[in-house]
């Protein structure tokens, strides 16, 4: 792969990422009855952020939870006969909630898919938000972010990659182009 452009430097995540926050808590009216999910392995680091923020301007927590939908996915027999699934963890009742799946990119709604099967077998959620970093296009689903930090159009032959620092050590979205397609 050869790398072509920054999209999002760290104050820019940051900037997108506390107007998503605000965003949420316009939407839910308040911070009541609110949770975020974090899906694995970005979307939790970016969920918890997103708390902190609320936090910061509302003085009031927001839970957060973490969701693995390894198992969930419609690919998993392409995955490999090993596939690693990591922890779901939601310390507290999804019943009569808002909650917020948060996740880097959005690309074809596959996986945002796989996050609502997965949620729904845990429990009963009253209203189900999507918040994505990135929405980059070329959707195979029926499915569109209610909170989105940056649109990018971009070509099929492309990656985005979201670096946190919790994961990657810096926080940066990249644009790729994979060679030979």
């Amino acid at each position: 792969m050869r790398f072509k452009a920054e999209l999002m430097n760290a104050e820019e995540m940051r900037r997108a990422l506390y107007r998503i926050a605000h965003e949420i808590v316009e939407a839910n009216k308040g911070v009541e009855g609110l949770a975020l999910i974090g899906i694995h392995t970005r979307g939790i680091p970016l969920a918890e952020r997103i708390a902190r923020y609320i936090l910061e301007f509302e003085g009031k927590e927001v839970p957060v939870g973490t969701l693995d939908i390894t198992l969930y996915r419609d690919d998993l027999t392409e995955i490999g006969v090993r596939p690693k699934v990591r922890e779901t963890r939601i310390p507290f009742d999804l019943t009569g909630r808002a909650v917020v799946l948060v996740d880097d990119v959005l690309y074809t709604g596959r996986t945002a898919r796989a996050a609502l099967d997965a949620l729904m077998d845990l429990g009963r959620p009253k209203r189900i938000y999507l918040a994505v970093l990135v929405d980059r296009g070329h959707r195979e689903l029926p499915i569109r972010a209610d909170f989105v930090g940056k649109n990018v159009p971009t070509a099929k032959s492309e990656v985005v990659k979201v670096k946190v620092q919790e994961v990657d050590g810096e926080d940066r979205v990249e644009l790729w182009e994979r060679e030979g397609l």
